[in-house]
C-alpha cells in the first residue's frame, strides 16, 4: 500500500448504530422557556461515564504515537470508534491498532498528508465512508522544525505552518460540512504553550500554533451562526462547538531529543516541577468531547502546569 493509499482498514466493528449527538427541545416538556426543560437537559448530561461516547466516532490526525494515541486510547475507552491518523510508518500504525482492537475497540487506520487540501478532503470522506459519520474530529497532527530565524530555511517556515495551522483548517473545513449536515459534533485543536509563550528558534511553531487560537474561536463563531441560520440550534442541544487546547512540555518523544540539562531548566519553571503525561491531556479532550460540554465553545485549555503564570 503507497502512501497515497486511503483506503480505510477497519477491524473488530461492533455494529453500533451511529446517531447523532443527543439534543433537547425545551418545546418537548411543554413549555417555549428553556428554565423548563431541566428535567430533560439532565438526560442529554447522564450518560454512563464510562461509556459517554458510545455510539460516536472520533477522527484524530496523528493518532498513533504520543499524545494522539493517548487521546484515541481515551475516546475508544469510553465508548467511541477511533479512525487514527498517521503520516508514515505503517508498522507503527498497524501495532496500535492491534493494541486498541485487543482492548476491544471498533478502529481504523487512515494514511495522508494534512498539508494537502485535497488529502484532507479525501480522510474525511473516507471515515465517513468507513463508519457513516464523523463527530469528532481532534486535529493533533503537528511538526517542528526549529531553528533561530537568521538560519530559517523558507521551507521550514512552510513545511510547518503547512501541516500545523493549515492542515487544521482544511481537516476542519471539510468535518464541518458534514457536521453541520447532521446540526452536531465536536471539533478540538491540539496547540501549544508555545503559542502562547513563544520560544528562542521557534518562531514558525509558534505562530503555527498561535494561529490555532484565532481559527478555534473564528470555527466555533461560524459553526454557531451557521446553526443558528438554518434554524437547528437548539437551546439545550448538544450542537457543534470547536475548542483548542495548549498542552506544555509533555512526556512524548518530541522531547526525546531534548538534552537532560534543558529538561531540568523546564521543570524548573513548571510550578509543579514535572513534565506532563499524555494521558493528561487526553483526559480533558475526552471532556470536551462529550455531549455534556456542550455550553464550552471557542476556548483554550491549557495544560501545562502553571508554566505561562
Amino acid at each position: 500500500m503507497t502512501d497515497n493509499d486511503f483506503r480505510a482498514e477497519r477491524h473488530d466493528a461492533k455494529g453500533r448504530s451511529r446517531q447523532p449527538i443527543g439534543t433537547v427541545d425545551a418545546r418537548r416538556a411543554g413549555t417555549d422557556h428553556p428554565c423548563m426543560a431541566i428535567s430533560e437537559i439532565q438526560s442529554v448530561a447522564e450518560r454512563p461515564e464510562g461509556n459517554e461516547l458510545a455510539g460516536r466516532v472520533a477522527l484524530v490526525t496523528g493518532g498513533t504515537r504520543g499524545i494522539g494515541a493517548a487521546i484515541c486510547r481515551a475516546l475508544a475507552g469510553h465508548g467511541a470508534s477511533v479512525a487514527a491518523g498517521f503520516s508514515h510508518d505503517r508498522e507503527r500504525a498497524e501495532a496500535f491498532r492491534a493494541e486498541l482492537a485487543a482492548g476491544g475497540a471498533d478502529v481504523t487506520l487512515h494514511r495522508g498528508n494534512v498539508s494537502s487540501a485535497e488529502d484532507c478532503r479525501r480522510t474525511v470522506q473516507e471515515v465517513v465512508d468507513a463508519h457513516g459519520q464523523i463527530d469528532i474530529l481532534v486535529n493533533n497532527a503537528g511538526i517542528t522544525m526549529d531553528r533561530i530565524v537568521s538560519k530559517m530555511a523558507d521551507a521550514d517556515w512552510y513545511d510547518v505552518i503547512g501541516v500545523n495551522l493549515s492542515g487544521t483548517f482544511f481537516m476542519s473545513k471539510a468535518a464541518l460540512e458534514h457536521m453541520l449536515e447532521r446540526g452536531s459534533g465536536r471539533i478540538i485543536n491540539i496547540s501549544s504553550i508555545i503559542g502562547q509563550t513563544g520560544n528562542v528558534g521557534q518562531a514558525n511553531y509558534a505562530a503555527s500554533k498561535s494561529g490555532l487560537f484565532g481559527l478555534t474561536m473564528s470555527l466555533a463563531k461560524e459553526a454557531a451562526f451557521s446553526l443558528k441560520r438554518a434554524g437547528r440550534l437548539e437551546a439545550y442541544g448538544a450542537g457543534i462547538t470547536v475548542n483548542a487546547v495548549a498542552p506544555g512540555f509533555i512526556e512524548t518523544e518530541m522531547l526525546d531529543s531534548v538534552p537532560e540539562k534543558a529538561l531540568e531548566r523546564i521543570r524548573s519553571e513548571v510550578p509543579l516541577h514535572r513534565l506532563g503525561r499524555p494521558e493528561e491531556v487526553a483526559r480533558v479532550v475526552r471532556f470536551l468531547a462529550a455531549d455534556a460540554s456542550s455550553y464550552i465553545t471557542g476556548q483554550v485549555w491549557a495544560i501545562n502546569g502553571g508554566q505561562e503564570m
